[in-house]
């Protein structure tokens, strides 16, 4: 069995909000690797860089949860049932079968079955879920409510996917189901109030599981998701691993942190 801390890192914090950015992990399994085709092993549908991008949030107080392997090993932002997060469009699995763009990740004969797809769940996907999962129930002992903020990043441009450009900024709250109108409100208020970034609030990405399984606000657990497409923080010419870019960082990183601070801030009513 595998540490916890080969699973994923957990910075605890002082404040009502956890941090979760289930696909910036890049390391693929030693057993699941002979399995890929060799370009899969340069992980480009990974959030490359969003750990580095929200490090900040440990200094407002926020709990921070970053796994190390990548989606392509167990996608954590999918429902351990694997049912699809957006019926009707193309959709990437629990255990991803196909890159962004449509093509096969496995070799001839090597698509993980059932008993393949379970051992994962059990080993890298169940960790990181109840990690989260304890964070938020600690979060909310302490504070009386808990926020999580689950950030992820794409290409602008992914046809495979969807259709078109995407907003740099894409806020989803589950269609408002995840969280407070109070709390949507006051985010997309953020939003529009910066004119650096183009933005959409539950537009083509609403939420994923995480969003939609751990929001209850009912229960006093707030959750949004952020997907950010790459030119906020990288140099979309280079290879991904190399595209990290401190200047289009710092801008974006302002909003971030705006949002992250809104949360904070806001009360439950």
């Amino acid at each position: 069995m595998m540490k916890n801390d080969e699973i994923y890192t957990l910075h605890r914090g002082h404040a009502p909000l956890l941090v979760s950015v289930p696909h910036a992990g890049t390391a693929i399994a030693p057993e699941v690797a002979p399995a890929l085709v060799a370009r899969a092993l340069e992980v480009e549908d990974a959030d490359w860089h969003l750990d580095r991008l929200y490090a900040f949030a440990t200094e407002l107080g926020a709990s921070l949860i970053v796994p190390r392997h990548a989606r392509y090993v167990v996608d954590l932002n999918r429902p351990p049932e694997n049912t699809p997060m957006y019926p009707g469009q193309n959709n990437t699995e629990l255990v991803p079968t196909r890159f962004f763009t449509g093509e096969p990740l496995y070799r001839e004969g090597r698509v993980p079955d059932e008993a393949e797809v379970a051992r994962r769940v059990a080993r890298y996907w169940r960790p990181y879920h109840d990690a989260l999962g304890a964070e938020l129930a600690r979060l909310k002992a302490e504070h009386g409510h808990a926020l999580l903020f689950d950030g992820h990043s794409i290409q602008q441009e992914l046809p495979w996917l969807f259709d078109g450009r995407l907003p740099d900024l894409n806020l989803g709250t589950a269609g408002g189901a995840s969280c407070s109108a109070s709390l949507r409100a006051r985010l997309t208020r953020v939003l529009d109030d910066q004119q650096t970034f183009s933005h959409v609030t539950d537009g083509r990405f609403k939420g994923g599981y995480i969003t939609r399984h751990y929001g209850r606000p009912a229960d006093h657990v707030q959750t949004v998701q952020m997907e950010m497409c790459w030119p906020c923080c990288m140099d979309v010419t280079r290879p991904p691993s190399q595209a990290w870019d401190e200047t289009r960082a710092a801008r974006v990183r302002t909003v971030l942190r705006a949002l992250l601070q809104a949360m904070l801030d806001w009360r439950p009513e």
